[in-house]
């Protein structure tokens, strides 16, 4: 199997050389390449050409959320997935309005940040489960402003001016399957939550995005949570 090649973009040395370390003992993982900001990020890939940039935010000069853009129209193929320190919903709703792929938080363990740079590079978008309960919390309360009407449509909301559109169309088990969705949890806790296989719920999310016309987790849970405060 073809490792994953992976760019880590970090302004702090220590974490970025101990981040690499830990990702090159999985085998799945090869790291191309390291940069400490933006600039020398966009040198990377074109030499690199990874599959995945896992991307800090605050880094010197540009911030990484700023850099997303310029990062996709070098890497188009590559995933971003950001890993920074700030819980701020704010610079999550950036980060999803740039288009990046996942926002996860440096508190996350090794077992599961591999995990969520496979689900992305499955077609996923993930959160860490802290920021997806931000987000959730944030559209439950109607006009949150670090979520304006623009951030909404870019993760999905298309569907959420539709009162009701799809839901009816969704089982009772897909229902179970949607709730747990905007809990930020994993196929697999949602598997041993409802006590069936993994593959089982992968085919109920699959079910769910195409019945209510969304594309991604993220989609989901901000659909789920719009419905329960309305």
């Amino acid at each position: 199997m073809t490792a994953i090649q992976l760019l880590v973009v970090d302004d702090h040395t220590l974490f970025r050389r101990g981040l690499v370390a830990l990702l090159s003992q999985d085998e799945r993982f090869n790291v191309a390449d390291q940069a400490g900001d933006i600039g020398e990020a966009l040198r990377c890939v074109q030499r690199a050409k990874p599959d995945l940039i896992l991307l800090d935010n605050h880094l010197p000069g540009v911030l990484g959320v700023d850099g997303i853009a310029a990062l996709k129209d070098a890497a188009p193929q590559a995933r971003i997935l950001m890993l920074t320190v700030s819980e701020n919903e704010n610079d999550l709703a950036a980060a999803l309005q740039a288009g990046a792929d996942g926002y996860l938080l440096k508190t996350v363990e090794l077992d599961h940040l591999s995990e969520f740079i496979i689900r992305v590079l499955a077609g996923e978008s993930v959160v860490s489960p802290e920021m997806m309960t931000k987000l959730v919390t944030a559209f439950r309360a109607k006009a949150p402003p670090a979520l304006p009407e623009a951030s909404r449509a870019n993760v999905g909301t298309g569907q959420l001016a539709q009162e009701g559109s799809g839901i009816e169309l969704l089982s009772a088990r897909e229902r179970e399957v949607l709730a747990l969705i905007a809990l930020g949890d994993s196929n697999k806790l949602i598997a041993r939550k409802l006590d069936i296989a993994e593959t089982t719920v992968k085919i109920h999310v699959q079910h769910i995005l195409r019945k209510l016309q969304l594309t991604s987790r993220v989609q989901a849970a901000v659909y789920a949570s719009h419905r329960e405060a309305g």
